[in-house]
């Protein structure tokens, strides 16, 4: 019976339904599995379904010999090396457009969080410190009405951006191509990089992490954004450079920021956590229990469709159908 090896508990019964065709292997830890205990479980694996938290490198790949798919939980796809699988004939999948809706929610949950500084609010509340109510009592700024600007309009970029309407705001973009059809359904406007920073009130990063977005965000970029602007980060923590931001955001280069990734996650920059302005969710972005159920789904109909001789839909490498021939 051919192996597949989970490495982590998923929601919902998806995986379960695996049990039925293939000898299904869950880590079933809280922890992540270290890369020695996914080499030990994988090794006579003829799938592997990895998270974005799971480094799939060549080594893991290699000790692999029968496997045929590698199926990510999450639309992201850095932590495997992907090239290496196509080379060896290996099928990587990921779970794209069920976690679009979601992911920009929590963006939009952020920007409210941060502009009318929730956080703070509630800790006011919970320790005892609401005494009164006063005029200048932790004024915030207000979202309706405003500039939001979309770094990278793919599907959540353009789901972020379709929520604007309801608030009045006139809606910027800067992206690798120019995106009519987001154009022509939310009038929304391509500018070019400069006037995105220059312009912005709220600014959400929704881009891919490639070479050309990698470290993107620094310090002489929040100095070029509003001092009244809020930077919201639902895609690739290292997109923005943290050390930077922690220094823009406590010189208020920037009125304040909302991250739910990180640049070496999960690590987070330590004088980021010092920081009032600054809201910090633990990669959350497609967190509701819908999403996650749906994701699993996904992934395991990617499986199940490599392991039954098909070509899975959501397919990452389809260079890897040349070297199948």
């Amino acid at each position: 019976m051919k192996k597949v090896f989970v490495t982590s508990k998923l929601p919902g019964n998806a995986v379960d339904s695996l049990k039925h065709r293939f000898d299904v292997e869950v880590f079933d830890k809280e922890d992540l599995p270290t890369k020695r205990e996914i080499l030990e479980s994988a090794k006579d694996a003829c799938a592997i379904i990895s998270t974005v938290s799971n480094q799939i490198d060549k080594e893991i790949i290699d000790s692999c010999p029968d496997l045929s798919i590698i199926s990510n939980y999450g639309v992201g796809f850095e932590n495997i090396e992907v090239s290496h699988a196509t080379k060896k004939g290996i099928f990587v999948t990921n779970t794209p457009g069920v976690l679009t809706e979601t992911t920009a929610d929590l963006a939009w949950a952020l920007m409210f969080a941060v502009a009318r500084r929730v956080v703070e609010g509630d800790k006011v509340v919970r320790e005892g410190e609401f005494k009164r109510w006063g005029p200048a009592f932790l004024l915030g700024i207000d979202v309706h009405g405003k500039t939001l600007g979309i770094y990278g309009m793919g599907r959540i970029g353009r789901a972020v951006a379709r929520r604007a309407n309801g608030f009045g705001m006139r809606v910027l973009y800067n992206s690798r191509s120019r995106n009519f059809e987001a154009e022509e359904e939310i009038g929304c406007s391509l500018v070019d990089f400069n006037s995105l920073l220059r312009e912005s009130n709220f600014l959400v990063i929704t881009a891919p992490l490639t070479e050309s977005t990698r470290g993107r965000f620094g310090l002489n970029e929040f100095k070029s954004m509003r001092n009244d602007s809020i930077l919201v980060n639902v895609s690739r923590g290292p997109i923005v450079r943290e050390k930077e931001l922690a220094e823009a955001l406590r010189k208020r280069f920037i009125w304040g920021a909302g991250l739910d990734v990180y640049e070496k996650e999960p690590e987070v920059e330590n004088e980021l956590l010092k920081l009032k302005n600054v809201v910090l969710l633990p990669h959350v972005g497609s967190a509701s229990l819908e999403t996650r159920e749906k994701m699993a789904e996904m992934a395991v109909e990617n499986v199940v469709s490599a392991l039954s001789g098909e070509v899975p839909k959501n397919l990452v490498n389809p260079e890897v159908l040349n070297v199948n021939l």
